[in-house]
């Protein structure tokens, strides 16, 4: 039975049989994006409870698809995937009190310096700020990269949760507009970005390149890369939260 033929019948009949054959068919996904996902939490969690977090998810994304939107079932699933197994490793709390306290540090300093200076700090001056070593500041960067769930997805979900939610009402033109209105906003603030930073979102969010294959063609260790990946995340949500969108 072709894919289509599937959507079809179980949108009519809700056959758990059906369901099965349907998670068998997209199941690649939650690989993919369970392995995505594993260079942030790879030293905190296994693979394979990823994997059971992910199906979770693609169990739910099936349930609640609505074939008649205008949307491909790959990209609402794989947001819901993502968005089941960041809310499961919120919940196993595994993140130090200690980091969490550095990474708000890093954050404020960011947004102090860039009220200062007009643009954003550069590592050196970010070190600086907080009176720590650069060093010091790198590796907290790094770490930051292992629990950081803002990503690029999260920043959108919030603000454009119609498009993963079968609720009609949330589907109003002021709400198409308003989701349209923040992805515009992102990209001219992507736009902004350091020139290395703009490597790493673009060639690690649009490209799906790993840390280890931007570490090649950027000729960066995979650390250096994370770190990057980690300041621009935290770069994107500071602006967006000063124009009061996240």
């Amino acid at each position: 039975m072709k894919t289509e033929e599937l959507w079809k019948k179980y949108t009519r009949t809700k056959d758990r049989t059906i369901r099965q054959m349907l998670i068998e068919e997209y199941i690649s996904l939650v690989k993919i994006v369970a392995g995505r996902m594993y260079n942030f939490y790879g030293s905190k969690i296994e693979y394979e409870d990823l994997v059971g977090f992910g199906v979770m998810g693609l169990i739910d994304s099936i349930e609640r698809f609505d074939i008649s939107k205008d949307i491909k079932f790959e990209t609402y699933a794989q947001i819901r995937i993502k968005g089941t197994i960041i809310d499961n490793i919120r919940k196993l709390d595994w993140i130090p009190r200690t980091l969490r306290k550095k990474s708000k540090d890093v954050q404020n300093g960011m947004v102090n310096l860039e009220n200062k200076l007009g643009r954003s700090p550069s590592n050196g001056e970010l070190s600086e700020y907080l009176s720590i070593s650069l060093e010091e500041l790198e590796a907290t960067l790094a770490d930051i990269a292992n629990f950081n769930v803002a990503s690029l997805e999260d920043l959108l979900v919030n603000k454009g949760e119609y498009y993963i939610r079968n609720d009609k009402n949330l589907n109003t033109p002021e709400n198409v507009y308003e989701t349209k209105e923040i992805k515009e906003i992102l990209g001219r603030i992507i736009d902004e970005l350091q020139d290395n930073e703009k490597t790493v979102i673009s060639l690690y969010y649009y490209e799906k390149l790993t840390y280890k294959e931007i570490g090649y063609i950027m000729e960066l260790s995979e650390s250096r890369i994370s770190q990057i990946h980690s300041k621009a995340i935290l770069n994107i949500k500071n602006k967006l939260i000063k124009l009061g969108v996240y």
